[in-house]
């Protein structure tokens, strides 16, 4: 499956949650149920997936965490908030290049207009 499939997979799979659900729940409920949905469609998707830092040659497990991992190529970062901010984007490139993935996707679903809520990240 290529990128562009795999991410035209989350993005339908991101809408149908985001229509049955709409704004206003906790990020928890988007991410489960996004969750299910893109397991539905046959994709394999890990859930808060331990992220490590490697500070000067060493691994350390600090914590982090990505909220979405699919097909172990597609980072999501999922939000439930008033609108992103740059702090977010920096958040994604920096799970990238802490990842080592290529591709990453920040979905907030708390706004009316889906489509208004999705970005796409490229490393």
């Amino acid at each position: 499956m290529s990128l562009d499939d795999i991410t035209y997979s989350i993005r339908g799979a991101a809408f149908k949650v985001h229509r049955e659900l709409g704004p206003g729940l906790l990020e928890s409920a988007y991410e489960n149920c996004l969750c299910y949905e893109m397991r539905q469609m046959g994709l394999r998707v890990d859930q808060q997936a331990g992220l490590p830092l490697t500070y000067y040659g060493i691994r350390l497990e600090v914590g982090y965490r990505i909220d979405l991992l699919v097909e172990d190529q597609v980072l999501l970062e999922l939000k439930a908030i008033e609108k992103l901010d740059s702090v977010h984007t920096a958040q994604m490139l920096t799970y990238l290049r802490l990842s080592g993935k290529k591709l990453g996707m920040l979905i907030n679903f708390n706004t009316q207009n889906l489509q208004h809520g999705i970005k796409r990240f490229v490393m």
